[in-house]
């Protein structure tokens, strides 16, 4: 089934597939509503899809290329995602006689998954002080693009199950590459310190996360410019409204 999935998902870049089963999802933590949601939907695994490095983007602009317009919708890398998810996996899929439900991280409707406890689970990615999971290969260039509840028995981890580098770690290469200096190896990403200074500093970060290029895993593997710039604009504008709610400096009348 995982061989499946993958030979599906490898031509649009999504080259990272492990599978967790329900069973020890659930033992190991998952979250009890996540769990009674697909055990409703009969679902016995969770396959998580992923991208580490930079072909799933390059996909991404040869589809957005050869499909007018598509750049000009609100979420055109989440539209491309759930269209190859759709299209390509879960036929490929269901066609083996399985049945199977499609989750996304981006998506608002229930069932919901965290996908970052969930790939950790499913051996795909490790924690670190940077806010963002990092990969033993990729490094922290990777994304979960989508998870596949499926009603067989699958537990296949990946090879960054109890993946925990930062501990361990002497360069602390991102920790001096942070020109908010919110990241520390005592208390890890400072989230509101980081917000507070991508919005009243943005150019300082607008192309990229200096904390994240700056990690020493996987930088052959770095996102392309333009995708780090994507993903900093699409993040900026989530986190402007938080901060005129709650961080932005107010003067007493």
């Amino acid at each position: 089934m995982l061989e499946t999935v993958r030979a599906a998902a490898a031509p649009w870049g999504l080259n990272l597939v492990a599978a967790v089963s329900v069973a020890r999802f659930e033992a190991e933590g998952g979250d009890p509503a996540t769990v009674k949601a697909i055990i409703d939907r009969q679902a016995r695994s969770i396959i998580v899809v992923a991208n580490g490095g930079f072909d799933f983007w390059r996909a991404f602009v040869r589809y957005a290329a050869a499909h007018q317009g598509w750049l000009e919708r609100p979420d055109p890398l989440d539209d491309f995602t759930r269209a190859t998810v759709e299209d390509m996996l879960l036929p490929a899929v269901r066609t083996a006689g399985v049945r199977c439900t499609s989750v996304y991280p981006f998506a608002s409707d229930p069932p919901r998954l965290n996908f970052m406890q969930l790939g950790r689970l499913a051996g795909l990615a490790g924690p670190s002080i940077i806010g963002v999971v990092v990969h033993p290969v990729y490094g922290p260039w990777l994304a979960f693009r989508a998870a596949l509840l499926v009603d067989v028995v699958l537990d296949a981890p990946g090879a960054a199950l109890g993946f925990d580098p930062c501990p361990t770690c002497v360069a602390r290469s991102c920790i001096k590459g942070c020109p908010a200096e919110a990241v520390s190896n005592e208390h890890g990403w400072d989230l509101a310190g980081c917000l507070k200074f991508r919005v009243e500093q943005e150019p300082a970060c607008a192309p990229r996360c200096h904390a994240r290029a700056a990690c020493v895993l996987g930088p052959e593997y770095r996102y392309p410019d333009a995708e780090l710039a994507y993903h900093q604009r699409r993040a900026l504008k989530v986190m402007r409204p938080y901060y005129e709610a709650h961080l932005r400096p107010r003067r007493d009348d």
